[in-house]
């Protein structure tokens, strides 16, 4: 149950991060939170399009493998979710350990513990 919540939470939040990037790129709110000016948000609006739809691949992915039942593949991809994570925390926006890599490890623990 508990492993349950969490994937959908992380499923939840990939497909916020979609909308944040593929249709609100350039509200001033979007920027705020990736730290950047109204400028470099024009300038950078299609390849955060681009990055929101493999956001929605992982979101809709990690929900689709867990109502499939498919444990592999909510392995691999809670996995992917948690790597990018960490990358994105190295080299973009530190939050992103947070909002990805936690929940992520959060949900792979549960899942290995069954609970």
């Amino acid at each position: 149950m508990i492993m349950s919540i969490l994937t959908l939470l992380v499923g939840a939040i990939h497909l916020y991060f979609m909308v944040l990037e593929s249709f609100r790129w350039e509200h001033p709110r979007t920027r705020k939170v990736f730290g950047m000016s109204p400028e470099l948000a024009s300038q950078t609006k299609a390849m955060a399009a681009n990055q929101g739809l493999y956001n929605a691949f992982l979101g809709v992915g990690v929900i689709f493998a867990l109502a499939t039942g498919n444990t592999a593949m909510q392995v691999f991809l809670l996995l992917c979710v948690a790597v990018a994570g960490i990358v994105g925390a190295l080299t973009a926006v530190k939050a992103a350990l947070y909002a990805q890599t936690v929940p992520a490890a959060l949900a792979l623990a549960a899942l290995a513990l069954g609970i």
